[in-house]
């Protein structure tokens, strides 16, 4: 019988593994949580709401800045699959990290299929490349940057941990001092044949491009590739494959799950301060190079 990618030999296979959502039980609504504390966070931290960072309307930034100067810095990537939702969303992202002197950026970008996954990648790295720039003027600590993301997002918080930096932005070969990669996607040859196909439309040639796992370069930063306990084989495995390839490359990798999490609650940690996700992020950022 012919497969369509590793032993699935039908959509419904693939989606059975990449759909989060055909998990879910009866409930509140994932989305749901994610708005509360979204508006949690804007209601009661500072906020400065859409910077642009870029040309286009979509190329925007939340801060949350920290109460303290020179404070570190974390940029977060929103999930989504890069067809669906905005930074305002994922507000919440900065309730666990502001009270631990963290300054948060979560960035918006737009979305599939009105652009390509490569242009997505594009305004994601840019983001990043004006966060360097610009965030003191926020009181944020430009050496002091750390990137995370979400699903789709993790995945694009990969692609900016293998880019060129020096040559095509003009900055430190390695800007970054700390990720972490919450249930990404590293490989995107299966996605192709899921349901999600007529919206994000890839290609061999985006696929080659945008699969994080098979382009990994000797990198300073420490990686933390994480996903929930209660999400598929697949998602494991990504993270796995990466994760594999990242310390292949002689770079400094953590892989760990969260037992009881599942896709949506995997993120949940990052408004407690006392989560392992906030802990972990302060403890690196905090230990590195401040000069």
């Amino acid at each position: 019988m012919n497969t369509l990618y590793r032993d699935f030999d039908s959509q419904a296979q693939i989606d059975a593994q990449y759909n989060p959502s055909l998990g879910l039980g009866d409930g509140p609504s994932p989305l749901d949580h994610y708005l509360a504390t979204a508006q949690a966070a804007r209601q009661n931290l500072k906020c400065v709401l859409d910077v642009p960072f870029g040309p286009t309307v979509h190329e925007t930034l939340d801060i949350f800045p920290a109460d303290d100067p020179n404070a570190p810095v974390f940029v977060f990537i929103h999930g989504g699959y890069w067809r669906a939702f905005s930074s305002k969303e994922f507000s919440g992202i900065a309730l666990g990290l502001q009270p631990l002197g963290i300054t948060t950026v979560v960035v918006n970008y737009a979305l599939c299929p009105q652009v390509s996954i490569d242009e997505i990648t594009r305004q994601a790295r840019a983001a990043v490349a004006w966060t360097v720039r610009n965030i003191a003027q926020y009181g944020g600590d430009p050496a002091r940057i750390g990137i995370g993301g979400h699903s789709a997002g993790a995945h694009l918080a990969a692609m900016c941990l293998l880019t060129d930096w020096v040559r095509d932005y003009g900055l430190p070969q390695d800007p970054l001092k700390a990720a972490i990669l919450v249930s990404g996607l590293f490989d995107l040859a299966p996605l192709r044949y899921s349901y999600l196909q007529p919206m994000i439309q890839l290609d061999d040639g985006t696929i080659l491009r945008n699969s994080p796992a098979f382009q990994v370069r000797p990198c300073t930063t420490p990686t933390w590739a994480t996903w929930g306990g209660a999400e598929s084989t697949e998602f494991a495995r990504q993270s796995a494959l990466f994760y594999a390839a990242w310390t292949a490359s002689g770079n400094t990798g953590f892989l760990k799950a969260q037992p009881d999490a599942n896709h949506f609650t995997a993120i949940h940690g990052f408004e407690e301060s006392n989560s392992e996700l906030c802990r972990w992020l302060a403890k690196t950022l905090n230990n590195s190079s401040s000069k």
